[in-house]
């Protein structure tokens, strides 16, 4: 058993983390914002008591400080998964929405764990495609991304627009995250997950001092249950616009053109917390291609009244 300090744990991706890491007999504290997300938690897994799951609350992961008291534990953390960030495009202003809880939020958890969790060995950062993607190149036929390519967005586009701001949140953090681990020398290991490269690619991992993780879309089932469809996370978004039949004229473009099962994602987390060769490398995951034409077919098939478009969003050639 580990103890297991995991980070945003109401969160799409970090619940299905949550749920695994449970499983497996690991004892996990996970941060949330309110009594509201923790009792949330605890109705979604009733069979777990305080010693195999507990809460810290973390109002604003964007505050100096904000993980100082989280990450003390007795028995003390061994593994930390950070999995919260800002993912949706409902904001106002990019620095304060996007940028600074992704950039802050990374750096802070570091810091706080360097000063107060020695016991700590294996660090977990989730990234995204958007990090390793650019705008520039977009799907060009010519181009294979892979877990060595940085987006080269600048601070000055950063801030032109929501998705730019989004790309560069996650770009930025993950970026500073090595860079504290380069300049500090922390006791921990670091690891980043992306959703982009398959699975099997984790049992050909290298060593060094940090893992990181980088998704594509993420699809896959919803728990807690939702209080209200508007609550859905992003990537899935798009099935329920189907469902209630908001694309009745037209399919609307498929945007990035892979994607990972969250499932497959969350154990993609803990095989680089587990892996002593996991350190220090960057892991792009994901199931391999698909279309929102194909979405479309499955609704249309599952739900035949419902009216859905024939056209448009055509798989890339």
């Amino acid at each position: 058993m580990t103890r297991v300090l995991l980070t945003g744990g109401s969160g799409f991706i970090a619940v299905h983390v949550l749920e695994a890491l449970l499983a497996q007999g690991h004892s996990v504290v996970t941060t949330v914002r309110s009594e509201a997300k923790a009792q949330m938690l605890k109705d979604t897994f009733p069979q777990y008591g305080k010693d195999k799951l507990d809460f810290a609350y973390v109002a604003d992961i964007a505050q100096e400080g904000a993980f100082d008291e989280a990450v003390n534990s007795e028995p003390p953390f061994e593994w930390v998964i950070h999995t919260a960030s800002p993912y949706h495009f409902n904001i106002t202003d990019t620095k304060k929405d996007l940028l600074d809880p992704a950039i802050i939020g990374t750096t802070g958890i570091l810091k706080a764990i360097k000063k107060s969790a020695p016991s700590v060995k294996r660090v977990v950062i989730t990234s995204s495609f958007a990090a390793i993607s650019s705008s520039k190149i977009g799907t060009n036929p010519d181009h294979t991304y892979s877990e060595k390519y940085w987006n080269p967005i600048t601070p000055e586009e950063a801030i032109q627009d929501p998705t730019s701001g989004y790309r560069a949140s996650k770009t930025f953090a993950e970026k500073a995250a090595w860079e504290f681990v380069e300049k500090e020398k922390p006791n921990f290991t670091l690891s980043t997950v992306y959703l982009c490269l398959p699975i099997l690619s984790l049992d050909k991992m290298g060593t060094d001092k940090t893992r990181q993780m980088n998704p594509p879309l993420v699809f896959g089932p919803i728990h807690p249950k939702l209080q209200t469809l508007d609550t859905l996370n992003t990537s899935n978004q798009r099935i329920r616009d189907m469902m209630l039949g908001k694309m009745q004229d037209d399919i609307s473009p498929s945007g990035v053109y892979i994607w990972v099962d969250v499932r497959d994602l969350a154990l993609a987390h803990i095989r680089a917390a587990e892996r002593p060769e996991a350190a220090g490398k960057r892991f792009f995951v994901t199931a391999g291609y698909y279309s929102n034409r194909e979405i479309a077919d499955y609704v249309r098939e599952l739900l035949p009244d419902v009216k859905i478009a024939t056209k448009g969003a055509e798989f890339p050639g």
